[in-house]
């Protein structure tokens, strides 16, 4: 694999090589990681990479790549720059002929995610979107559960994302990650829902297993001098007539990086925590509650959770194995020669939901009106 960005002091950048080399399938064999030369030639050092494939620009980077013998050049290449330029760095790997693996959000438009579903429809490459959350086993156990009737008729969803680390206004001080984030050239539209209300909407779709289909949200900007919002709620009804609230924040004093999730149907309720994630609470009609634990209930969780617990019970599992499950199979579609997307993977279907969903709470903020559909894309 090759990597745009992630360079010298980014976070997602280690990350995505620390996932993706938990299963041996990958190597990192070239990249561009940061548009300061000499970041970009430290971390090509670093990483043992030879100098002639540290490229200076994403854009040098595939066509020196694909002008390489077949077997000499990255099959995928990892995305992990800010949000503007996922969509145009996706797309011209896609008609270069190399698959993608993206941080997320897709784009900072439906248009562009748009543009990049049409690249993969007309190629046979795989693309993937990191959806990081989406690989715990206990997030599968909670998906199966619900989708086997566990919970009965599904009545009500809370899922909630709240940080507290941009409380203050640290794209005054220096700190460029948060000067990206709340800069609207480079992280679209929205802040806080871009970056992370996106993840608590793919949580909720994907564990229920329904769509939401309309919203009606409030965005707001905490601190003086803000451009972009730091905090935002929605109401939300689903396809089959459940009823929700979605909340993302990142001025929650304190908050650390607290996902959560609880679904309610006739029968049951589940809950589950990202701080905790080897526990899913099940509750149930007229029982006590239980507690399932990954590792330790192997024979009381269905396949799909059990395929993707790594450890032992009682060895605490986290967020670089939920990605790391995400790149296994990733590389197995791969493998496979698998195009479009990849079994257990998020790929460009969440991507357009996701973006559908952040410029229908945007509008819905600049709106008098009570609901707004969401469009039916992905």
């Amino acid at each position: 694999m090759g990597m745009v960005g992630g360079g010298v002091g980014a976070f997602m950048g280690a990350v995505h090589r620390s996932a993706s080399a938990l299963d041996g399938q990958f190597e990192m064999v070239c990249g561009a990681f940061n548009r300061d030369a000499s970041k970009n030639v430290q971390t090509g050092q670093s990483l043992g990479i030879p100098e002639q494939r540290v490229y200076d620009s994403w854009r040098q980077l595939i066509y020196g790549e694909a002008n390489l013998p077949p077997n000499e050049r990255m099959e995928v290449l990892v995305i992990v720059t800010p949000n503007h330029l996922h969509a145009n760095i996706s797309e011209a790997a896609i008609n270069a002929g190399f698959h993608v693996f993206c941080e997320k959000p897709a784009s900072i438009t439906l248009a562009e995610a748009q543009k990049v579903a049409q690249a993969l429809e007309t190629s046979d490459r795989l693309y993937g979107l990191a959806h990081t959350y989406l690989g715990y086993p206990m997030v599968w156990q909670a998906r199966e559960m619900v989708l086997a009737g566990d919970l009965g008729r599904l009545r009500k969803i809370y899922v909630e994302y709240p940080q507290g680390w941009m409380s203050e206004r640290q794209e005054a001080e220096g700190d460029q990650q948060a000067a990206w984030r709340s800069d609207p050239a480079r992280a679209g539209v929205s802040g806080c829902m871009a970056d992370i209300g996106t993840h608590a909407f793919g949580m909720a779709e994907f564990v229920s297993g329904q769509r939401i289909t309309e919203l009606c949200g409030e965005l707001r900007a905490h601190l003086p001098g803000r451009r972009l919002d730091d905090d935002g709620v929605a109401l939300f009804h689903t396809s089959e007539d459940a009823s929700g609230v979605l909340m993302a924040s990142q001025v929650c004093v304190g908050e650390e990086n607290a996902l959560k999730i609880r679904l309610y149907g006739d029968k049951g309720g589940l809950e589950w925590h990202q701080m905790e994630p080897n526990s899913l609470l099940h509750r149930r009609l007229g029982e006590p509650p239980r507690m399932l634990r990954a590792g330790i209930d192997q024979p009381r969780l269905y396949p799909a959770a059990r395929d993707r617990c790594r450890l032992p019970g009682g060895h605490p599992e986290g967020y670089l194995e939920a990605m790391g499950n995400l790149y296994q199979s990733f590389a197995c579609a791969v493998r496979q020669g698998m195009c479009g997307s990849a079994p257990g993977v998020p790929g460009i279907a969440e991507g357009l939901r996701g973006m559908a969903f952040i410029e229908t709470i945007v509008e819905s903020q600049k709106s008098d009106r009570k609901w707004l559909p969401i469009p039916d894309v992905g």
